[in-house]
């Protein structure tokens, strides 16, 4: 398989194809599809851009990169369904850079405004602006969409490369193919011969697409039932590889000491560092240096010790003056008001009114694995190994770097250590390049030390909220939302991709504008914050911050309106979007929630729907050795089809201790325009000893597919705050609560 990654081979029509029930699939059908990036070696055969097929067995191609959510086994697993091969039958690689790896789903959600309540013209004009993805070669792994992306077209992929292998066998036997089954990788013919699919796959290269039909759910061997992940086995045992790993012949290494102000080198003096043992080269990159070396640890030492001074920051240098920038945002023109339901102006004159200010902090992403980046430079190519989450970006701003076209560009995507929108910047990408071309013809591994990558993030913003609300009658009444935060998605894709979108930034008020509670007066506005350290998507985006917002809001509106919390948001959501009535009922019955408590213990509730997913959570505290334990937690969600359960709860688990962790302890700081934490002491992450027991509920009621990698991670913390209020009648505003309360270690 050496040869799959190359560029160029026959493309894989899909015009003629039809869906089960008669269901045309133009939604996705391109006229003239994306070229076949496979160009498979001798004895190799490529039926399309997702299903090699050789001598030896099957390879199928994911294009979403696997950073632990398991996107790559999933995506497998949707092709050998209708394939009809088990998993243990094929190979499972990441594909290359592509335009035949463009994200269908990742544009299409954007016009579906709320998204719970959009109508099937809404759904039908998401699918056709998704196929701008195929025009942009939008290969991104975010926004939870792997699964939205692959769920209809890659069972296509699988059913019509089994109907090709049928035809094929059909013409060498001389016999209709409605004579002829599949299973486990065979054609069998009414005799009882099997003809492996090995066997059949040079025959099929000049066959035309056949009409398929996919199969019913009721049919599915593989999808829906529990089957292990490919990726843990290497990953356990310290065989996978990841950028950091990669070695190459004649191997150097390079680390980074970039301006803590995140502006540029204004003096440095390196002669005594250059005339280190080890040390090949110091390189200004203009924002920072660069030591090239013969380990990366005599690179990091060496560069650190280079007297350097740097310029001003271009951003507002505290704490406090970041904290002013966020307020004086309200005193703006909104940027954005997409939900503005009756008139928050008029209320009853029996209406109880409530007020709360919220505000959260910059949260850095803190991948296990740091930004590293093997680039090798020969003057006429440049070869990459990195993990990303935006490989065709991140192609492009390395050709741009070294001067190149970008068919001169090949990038190997390796597994990421961690992700969460981290590894959809190309920072890393660049300045690997940059130092590659220092030492043409030998390759550099750069890694940032956890410092670097700790200072030098795209942080999550910080963010500020005013909520306004009414309650009568044991319900609400009225919500009036306005957050303020800096603006994430412009500047992370005109960093990544050279061009943003206009138009106001919904992730500053997702979260917010889009949730399923019927309350007649609801209106939410959202502020653009300027002068902002550089900020980027972290895992569940705008939600992670106005999930805390909107739903520590919806317990204080319920508390004062005497109702049950989870009662109160159940009348609310109900008729607006079932679904979220489901998954708070689940967690009410799991939890136990109307059950007297033991004394000394304390639960909160809260339920967020994002990314296509509504999750509820129910988490209980109790009182420990004068601290606050977090000692049980009840998750329930509904991603619409359970296509892998075992990883749908990993996924939803892991999450919810990202939401536990940031909402505890996590917090970035600036000083001098400079960021405070260096490493974990100082930016500590929630501890084994911290982790609740976690029971998950999975349910399928919603009618359409759903996301799961990022919609645990909201509710975490608000029904955490929710929780410590029920214990101790002290409700927290701000984030982390550490700063409020102790915790139980």
């Amino acid at each position: 398989m050496s040869s799959i990654g190359k560029i160029a081979r026959r493309t894989f029509l899909f015009g003629t194809l039809a869906v089960a029930g008669g269901a045309a699939f133009a939604a996705w059908y391109v006229a003239k599809p994306a070229p076949n990036p496979l160009q498979p070696g001798e004895g190799e055969t490529a039926l399309n851009p997702w299903v090699v097929i050789d001598n030896d067995g099957i390879t199928v191609v994911a294009p979403h990169a696997e950073m632990g959510q398991g996107t790559m086994t999933t995506w497998a697993a949707l092709i050998a369904e209708e394939l009809d091969v088990t998993l243990d039958q094929i190979r499972i690689i990441h594909g290359p850079p592509a335009q035949a790896y463009y994200n269908h789903a990742m544009l299409g959600i954007a016009v579906e405004g709320k998204g719970y309540d959009a109508t099937s013209l809404q759904r039908s004009f998401g699918d056709l602006i998704g196929h701008v993805g195929k025009v942009m070669s939008l290969q991104v792994t975010g926004g939870s969409t792997a699964m939205k992306d692959g769920f209809e077209r890659m069972r296509v992929v699988g059913a019509t490369t089994r109907e090709l292998l049928v035809q094929a066998a059909a013409n060498r036997l001389d016999v209709s193919p409605a004579e002829l089954v599949t299973d486990k990788g065979n054609v069998i013919a009414p005799d009882g011969t099997k003809i492996p699919y090995t066997r059949l796959a040079a025959e099929t290269v000049d066959l035309e697409a056949p009409r398929i039909e996919l199969r019913e759910r009721e049919s599915w061997k593989i999808l829906g039932t529990r089957f292990n992940r490919v990726d843990i086995p290497a990953k356990t045992t310290g065989t996978a590889t990841f950028a950091i790993d990669t070695r190459l012949p004649g191997q150097k290494f390079a680390a980074i000491r970039l301006a803590p102000t995140r502006a540029t080198v204004r003096d440095f003096d390196a002669f005594e560092v250059s005339r280190m043992p080890g040390v090949e080269k110091v390189v200004d990159l203009g924002d920072g240096l660069a030591v090239i070396a013969s380990n990366t640890w005599i690179a990091q030492d060496a560069v650190n010790r280079i007297p350097v001074e740097w310029t001003a920051a271009r951003y507002q240098k505290d704490d406090a003056a970041l904290a002013k920038a966020l307020e004086q945002a309200f005193d703006k023109e909104p940027d954005s008001m997409l939900r503005d339901d009756g008139d928050v102006t008029r209320l009853h004159r029996d209406a109880q009114q409530i007020e709360a200010e919220y505000r959260v902090p910059f949260l850095a992403h803190a991948t296990m694995e740091p930004q590293s980046c093997n680039a090798w430079f020969d003057g006429g190519k440049l070869r990459l190994w990195t993990g990303s989450q935006m490989p065709t970006f991140a192609v492009s701003v390395a050709a741009e770097e070294a001067g190149l076209d970008e068919e001169d560009v090949d990038m190997t995507v390796t597994y990421l250590g961690g992700g969460f929108g981290r590894r959809g910047e190309v920072d890393a990408v660049r300045y690997a390049t940059r130092i590659a071309k220092e030492v043409p013809g030998s390759p550099v591994l750069l890694t940032y030390s956890r410092e670097e990558d700790m200072t030098h993030d795209f942080y999550r913003p910080a963010a500020i909220a005013r909520f306004r609300g009414a309650v009568r009658e044991g319900t609400a009444e009225m919500l009036e939302a306005r957050i303020s935060s800096a603006p994430v998605t412009g500047p992370a894709l005109t960093r990544a991709a050279g061009f943003a979108p206009g138009g106001p930034d919904q992730a500053i008020v997702e979260g917010a504008f889009n949730q399923p509670y019927d309350i007649f007066n609801y209106r939410v506005q959202g502020f653009a914050a300027s002068e902002m350290p550089p900020v980027g998507f972290w895992r569940s985006v705008g939600s992670s911050i106005n999930g805390f917002f909107m739903e520590s809001f919806m317990d204080e509106m319920a508390h004062a309106a005497g109702t049950d919390p989870i009662e109160f948001r159940q009348a609310l959501c109900r008729d607006e979007f079932l679904p979220a009535w489901e998954v708070l009922n689940a967690v009410k019955e799991m939890s136990g929630w109307t059950d007297e408590k033991p004394d000394g213990v304390g639960r909160g509730v809260a339920m967020c729907y994002s990314f296509g997913t509504p999750v509820a959570v129910v988490v209980e505290v109790k009182k420990q050795d004068d601290a606050i334990r977090v000692t049980r937690a009840w998750m329930a969600a509904d991603p619409g089809v359970a296509l892998a359960p075992d990883n749908i709860e990993a996924q939803l688990t892991g999450g919810l201790a990202m939401g536990l962790s940031a909402a505890i302890g996590e917090e970035i700081t600036f000083a001098e325009g400079a960021v405070q934490q260096k490493n974990f002491p100082d930016y500590e992450p929630l501890r084994i000893t911290q982790m609740p027991q976690v029971r998950v509920r999975i349910l399928e009621t919603q009618e359409h597919l759903g996301g799961i990698g990022e919609p645990g991670t909201p509710p975490a913390a608000p029904a955490l705050a929710n929780a410590i209020f029920d214990l101790t009648g002290e409700r927290y505003r701000t984030l982390p609560l550490r700063h409020h309360v102790d915790f139980y270690v």
